[in-house]
């Protein structure tokens, strides 16, 4: 038994706008009875304000398409047609205070009809996800591009939310192997798309930037030498030359040498060119720490 909401079951049982709309000047068919579940979207444009005036819906389908249907309709009246495309599914659902994990799909119906009618006001061609790319679900006649758009429109990341989000594998289950290959290549793009891209750094154009690499790379170095008793501050930048003055334990220090050749390495590469640091005070010695 399905865990409805209250306003799930409002709309099933007083849908609002189920009609068909008169003198509608957009339409749109999606699903078929064969499949079990499918939606004829009707919508009266102002073709001067493109403003949606009236919307009506038929469905063939369970209490969800029904409701999900009604509550597309109160959704999208009032608004322009760019606006209504961006409807997403997931706001349909959250319309409807929720729709049921394995009746998501319902709303992604809706969304489709949405988009098929907006394009025929258009005079475009609906792209049809379910004749596009590799048969993947037989029985419900799903492809690929459809799954990788509700995946990715989504964020799925299990073989289930697919089932529940597309129908896809949700009869005969042959096709679930297949359903995890695309998932797996989605959520490889979703990790792709999550990885910062590198930036390249170029030097420093004025000494008032220099000078604020320089001390960003030693606030950044400074706890890690504090916790052992020293510090380290600028003393002097000239040219591609940095002049530091280790303190505390630092100074004197037996492996000061190591520490400086470690945070001149580490400037260089904030710097994006050769840095040579040069102690002075306490650890300092002639000719830098090369």
């Amino acid at each position: 038994m399905w865990n409805y909401s209250e306003k799930v079951k409002e709309h099933f049982f007083t849908p609002r706008n189920a009609k068909v709309v008169e003198q509608a000047n957009a339409i749109g068919d999606v699903g078929s009875i064969s499949c079990g579940d499918a939606l004829r979207l009707t919508l009266k444009v102002n073709p001067d304000t493109e403003i949606i005036e009236d919307a009506g819906f038929q469905t063939f389908g369970c209490g969800s398409a029904i409701a999900s249907s009604s509550a597309l309709t109160e959704i999208i009246i009032g608004k322009t047609i760019d606006e209504a495309k961006a409807v997403s599914n997931q706001e349909i659902a959250d319309y409807l205070d929720g729709l049921p994990p394995e009746k998501m799909h319902c709303s992604v119906m809706g969304m489709e009809a949405l988009h098929a009618a907006i394009a025929q006001y258009r005079g475009e061609e609906f792209v049809d996800d379910h004749e596009e790319g590799e048969l993947i679900c037989k029985c419900f006649a799903i492809d690929d591009v459809m799954i990788r758009r509700v995946v990715a429109q989504n964020k799925l990341s299990t073989l289930e939310e697919v089932i529940n989000y597309t129908k896809a594998g949700g009869a005969c289950s042959a096709c679930h192997e297949k359903i995890e290959w695309v998932l797996e290549s989605c959520i490889e793009d979703y990790d792709a798309a999550s990885t910062p891209a590198s930036v390249e750094l170029t030097p420093p154009k004025s000494i008032v930037e220099r000078v604020k690499r320089v001390e960003a790379v030693l606030d950044e170095l400074r706890p890690m030498l504090q916790a052992d008793g020293g510090d380290v501050q600028l003393a002097d930048i000239d040219d591609d030359m940095v002049f530091l003055t280790l303190t505390g334990a630092c100074s004197g220090c037996g492996l000061s040498g190591a520490t400086l050749s470690m945070i001149e390495q580490r400037l260089s590469e904030a710097l994006a060119e050769p840095i040579t640091v040069y102690p002075v005070g306490g650890a300092a010695h002639a000719g830098g720490v090369s």
